[in-house]
């Protein structure tokens, strides 16, 4: 990847950036780690659902949250924006702080990477203010310190993770897929996913899915959306709904309104319904949204880029 440096207009002294939400189309788990993760294997795809950022300078490094998650986010170090931003700072020895006001739209705890976008878009945000001679790729390995989903937040596209998720290689993909994003109410803890999939384990239930050459060839292809369905996986699916049987009632919905594949997205509790095309996912999301399965429903495309300067 070439590294190229930031640049920024001089006349502003404020950065504005949007970062799209994540998707996973693989997300193959492995057993866990001595250190506490798991080695994932996940085809990562990033869809047009968007938080923006705006960073100003200040004294001190905070947040304040705008839309999803207003009055709920906090805008201190808890919050992932704020720890990035400090990251940064220090990595670079900065000593100025930076307000950053996060507008979101990314549902909270929903599996489409929320707070590792809102840090992603941080820190793309903050190296522009600061006007830190250091590029994408730089960003990139501050990213992997702070989550398994940032790093792919900067990229954006479609890209293989490995590890835990934080190695991340982009992929050949072409075509344009529309989704229908189905938000179930209430929220599901990742670590708590990932403990029932280990607990799972241990009665005979689900084993790790690891081989993507498939789905990679055919996204290179450009395949239909009917030959892409068969190959999309994920491996948390019978945990998230153990934690949540809500989830297989949404799960049929899609499958009963026509849906091409339909499965959750990452840990949960949102679910994923592949269209064949935009007509096909618009007439998808007006049924969902009928029925009433879901406190969100959205039509996105993908994939898109990653953190994008306004």
């Amino acid at each position: 990847m070439t590294e190229a440096v930031l640049q920024r207009d001089d006349a502003r002294d404020w950065v504005r950036v949007r970062v799209p939400a994540k998707i996973n189309l693989h997300l193959g788990v492995g057993d866990l780690r001595p250190d506490g993760f798991h080695d994932l294997t996940t085809v990562y795809e990033a869809v047009s659902l968007y938080d923006e950022v705006v960073a100003v300078p200040s004294q001190e490094v905070t947040a304040e949250v705008v839309g999803e998650g207003a009055g709920i986010l906090p805008g201190d170090e808890r919050n992932l924006a704020v720890r990035a931003a400090r990251s940064l700072a220090e990595r670079y020895g900065v000593a100025s702080g930076v307000r950053l006001r996060l507008l979101k739209r990314i549902p909270l705890a929903g599996g489409l990477a929320g707070g590792s976008a809102d840090a992603a878009a941080a820190l793309e945000a903050c190296a522009r203010l600061w006007r830190l001679p250091v590029g994408r790729d730089a960003l990139v390995e501050v990213a992997a310190g702070l989550g398994s989903d940032v790093p792919f937040c900067l990229l954006g596209g479609v890209a293989l993770g490995t590890g835990h998720g934080e190695r991340v290689s982009p992929v050949a993909a072409a075509g344009t897929r529309h989704w229908v994003v189905a938000v179930s109410e209430g929220e599901l803890s990742t670590p708590a996913v990932y403990a029932e999939v280990d607990r799972l384990r241990e009665t005979g239930v689900g084993r790790c899915h690891d081989d993507v050459s498939a789905l990679l060839a055919a996204l290179a292809e450009g395949a239909d959306a009917e030959r892409l369905g068969g190959l999309l996986h994920n491996d948390m699916t019978d945990a998230a709904i153990s934690l949540r049987p809500q989830l297989g009632e949404v799960l049929a919905a899609g499958d009963a309104d026509g849906a091409v594949r339909s499965l959750v997205s990452g840990s949960g509790p949102t679910v994923l319904f592949l269209a064949r095309d935009g007509h096909h996912a618009q007439a998808l999301a007006a049924r969902l949204r009928l029925r009433g399965v879901a406190r969100q429903v959205h039509h996105v495309t993908g994939p898109v880029p990653g953190v994008t300067v306004l």
